[in-house]
């Protein structure tokens, strides 16, 4: 493996493998695996679990890290290609990466949606602007219209409370205050369809998921054997539901339009989940959601702090998964 992008790269079976590899990791650390590797570590955005999470997976492997937060104690860098560099960034991706990479075995970048052009971002121009710099090894910390690191950890989640293959997945938006990135849901549903699972996503009127990305998910599950499908009805959604998984992104009809948006979700406060939204749901439906999130905005303290809430333990899964990951790059 020489990059770490997308689920959508590897089969269903090099997912299961690599997975594998997570769980051995756990039992059986490997405190020398990576022994003077070096991951540099590229954050144009901020990050609590992805930054800690990378940086001690390193660690528990025997390598190092540092990390580099453009404009924060470093140059502010310029990703537009064209650009002309006349503002505040003093220095091109297109320097700046590759002297990163020379000085690292590995290299990770996160860097999310401009959400201000759709075809823009569903193309991830600017990610794969940085990334054809990139020799070295390459892994995804989140991109304009994916988070593979995420969704690999709620793989292994899943599969770590025995969550049967085919079960009833549900994928519901939940509000927010402002105007969130597609990257999560989009990673999420396209994780799910590859499992095999029955794949739901709930949605309010305004905030469909781009046909690409629901087309990208389809095939995974026709590959899979699962399906994938939406609706607006929230109790048809959860009936059977095996799992919730809430997650808060921006308006696809009002993309780059904040106050279109805003205007859409004014009156959508009842999309913060509770504990009502089971019922019907299958009695041991758990409850998932990547973090940070909003308390009582978009789920309500009684299903965070309840019995069917397994937010940590996804949390946790991402220092396993992506010690797996690491450990498939460089040992």
């Amino acid at each position: 493996m020489k990059r770490f992008l997308d689920l959508a790269d590897f089969s269903r079976e090099e997912i299961l493998d690599l997975l594998a590899l997570a769980r051995h990791l756990e039992q059986h650390p490997e405190p020398r695996a990576l022994a003077g590797k070096i991951l540099g570590l590229v954050f144009f955005n901020p990050s609590l679990r992805t930054l800690a999470s990378f940086q001690v997976g390193m660690m528990k492997l025997g390598g190092s890290s540092f990390v580099i937060t453009p404009g924060q104690g470093t140059w502010q860098l310029e990703s537009r290609l064209g650009a002309v560099m006349n503002g505040a960034a003093a220095e091109h991706v297109r320097e700046g990466l590759p002297v990163l990479a020379s000085y690292a075995d590995a290299l990770g970048i996160r860097a999310f949606a401009e959400g201000k052009d759709l075809r823009h971002d569903l193309a991830e121009t600017n990610f794969k602007a940085m990334a054809s710099v990139v020799e070295k090894p390459l892994i995804n910390l989140e991109s304009a219209v994916n988070h593979p690191c995420q969704a690999l950890a709620d793989w292994k989640t899943l599969d770590d409370i025995a969550v049967p293959q085919r079960a009833k997945f549900v994928l519901s938006w939940a509000n927010h205050p402002r105007v969130t990135p597609i990257a999560v849901p989009a990673a999420t549903v396209h994780m799910a369809a590859q499992r095999g699972m029955e794949v739901v996503v709930l949605r309010p009127e305004g905030f469909a998921l781009p046909p690409e990305i629901m087309d990208k998910a389809r095939a995974a599950a026709a590959a899979s054997g699962g399906s994938v499908r939406e609706t607006q009805d929230r109790s048809e959604a959860l009936a059977g539901a095996h799992v919730l998984y809430a997650k808060e992104w921006g308006s696809t009809t009002h993309y780059g339009d904040s106050a279109g948006d805003a205007a859409l979700r004014a009156n959508l406060a009842d999309w913060c989940v509770r504990e009502d939204w089971f019922t019907g749901a299958a009695a041991d439906c758990k409850f998932m959601h990547c973090l940070p999130v909003r308390r009582n905005v978009a789920v309500a303290d009684e299903v965070l702090d309840g019995p069917r809430s397994i937010v940590l333990r996804e949390a946790h899964n991402r220092l396993t998964a992506q010690m797996a990951v690491l450990h498939r790059l460089l040992a």
